[in-house]
């Protein structure tokens, strides 16, 4: 679960207080904090092979956070992969969904880091 725009984040998180703590404000007041501090400022640049995991419960990171990292580096033809877990919030817990969650890290691993 990674946050991928902090002012769309900002309105879909259930802990409001965060942000506005960590960025020092709303993010009305504060849009250039926020903009400087969002990786979708920085997206051009993306080169990265990346695997983006994300729950469908998560209220802290909506799953719209992560869908957006994956859709802009599919655009970008950044190597990418989306894995959603459609029955788990901010953390994968569940025994059989961590099963699919390592086996999913370590395979992007032994793809990436082979060199």
């Amino acid at each position: 679960a990674g946050v991928f725009d902090l002012v769309s984040m900002y309105g879909t998180t259930e802990e409001l207080w965060f942000p506005e703590w960590e960025y020092g404000g709303f993010p009305w007041d504060r849009a250039e904090h926020y903009r400087d501090r969002s990786p979708s400022t920085y997206a051009r640049g993306f080169r990265t092979p990346t695997l983006v995991i994300h729950g469908a419960l998560d209220f802290r990171v909506a799953d719209a956070q992560g869908l957006g990292m994956f859709t802009c580096l599919q655009r970008l033809g950044v190597p990418s992969r989306y894995v959603w877990f459609p029955d788990e919030g901010h953390w994968i817990a569940k025994p059989q969904n961590r099963i699919v969650w390592w086996r999913e890290v370590q395979a992007w691993l032994a793809k990436y880091l082979k060199q």
